[in-house]
């Protein structure tokens, strides 16, 4: 199932900037009797304006619409917090914390710059873990109400597989190291030598027996260097023609002679080739009982919140 810290891991990047203090205005909403301010209202907008990314202004149509999207999405937002002190849902400190080293682990950034990416966006480090907790709070609530309530039965993955069996195709694909040699298209000649003598006794060690991951860990000018030269499943068709060109001639564990691209110079070994075929149900079957649970998660989810919502006192008042 998806994780929790797949979605906090987004997180960093969908929190809306802060709007700049200001007095509250008004209530323009009450949910069972707890109100919705007009300033929160607006910074919900601030927020989806953002996110539509339009540059030119909206008309008053789409104005309104925006803010009956708004108010729709806190009304939703408060009656979920509502139900999670109903059910005395509580995330601790500590699960906060965890959480927020797994957003900076997922990034790959540090706490400094974290907060950094934070303040750029006007949200406090505070306030972030204020809104992380309250994303921790609804999934719980969510998981408890929604998703602990489904089920995805044998019989309803092998209908889906049967419809659907073109999807789980594994393609044919080449895994590949490499080593490369950057040689800009502005190389003198005499660069272009040296570059070439380099790369040709680096294939040689290679073609020798000595250890190609280290050669690329060395040798390489390429971002994979760090990985071994580790390029992963390269899909037949989507690599480029010079490397295909060579890869289909090639077994697994032979090293190719040197290969010029409008980059430079590459050498590269085949480790692994894999078939295209058909996946069989059983080895779908994760994927699929993961496709399905979300599915059936986001329909339950909708119908809950709308039973909510039906249940509810929820008062609508008149923008001034």
């Amino acid at each position: 199932m998806k994780t929790l810290t797949a979605i906090l891991a987004a997180l960093l990047l969908s929190l809306p900037a802060a709007l700049p203090a200001e007095q509250v205005s008004g209530i323009a909403a009450l949910v069972n009797e707890e109100p919705i301010t007009t300033f929160d209202v607006e910074k919900e907008k601030s927020n989806l304006e953002k996110n539509i990314g339009s540059t030119t202004p909206l008309d008053n149509a789409a104005r309104e619409q925006l803010h009956k999207v708004a108010l729709d999405t806190l009304v939703n937002k408060k009656l979920i917090e509502q139900k999670a002190t109903e059910l005395d849902v509580k995330v601790a400190d500590e699960e906060v914390r965890q959480a927020i080293e797994d957003v900076k682990k997922t990034n790959n950034i540090t706490q400094d710059q974290l907060v950094a990416a934070l303040a750029a966006r006007g949200i406090s480090f505070d306030e972030y873990k204020a809104q992380l907790k309250e994303q921790l709070e609804r999934a719980r609530i969510i998981s408890l109400e929604v998703r602990s309530k489904i089920q995805i039965s044998e019989q309803e993955m092998r209908d889906y597989y049967a419809a659907n069996s073109a999807s789980f195709q594994i393609d044919e694909a080449y895994r590949v190291r490499q080593i490369f040699f950057k040689l800009s298209p502005q190389a003198t000649d005499v660069e272009k030598k040296r570059v070439a003598i380099t790369a040709e006794k680096v294939l040689q060690e290679a073609k020798k027996g000595s250890d190609f991951a280290e050669l690329a860990r060395k040798h390489s000018e390429d971002q994979s260097a760090k990985e071994g030269g580790d390029l992963g499943f390269l899909k037949k068709g989507e690599v480029i023609a010079e490397f295909e060109n060579v890869l289909v001639k090639m077994k697994p564990g032979e090293v190719a002679g040197l290969i010029t691209t409008a980059a430079g110079l590459h050498i590269i070994k085949l480790e692994e080739y894999r078939q295209g075929k058909q996946r069989d149900f059983e080895a779908a079957k994760p994927e699929l009982e993961e496709l399905l649970f979300r599915k059936k998660s986001e329909e339950r989810f909708a119908q809950w919140l709308d039973d909510l919502r039906k249940s509810a006192a929820i008062e609508i008042r008149a923008k001034n």
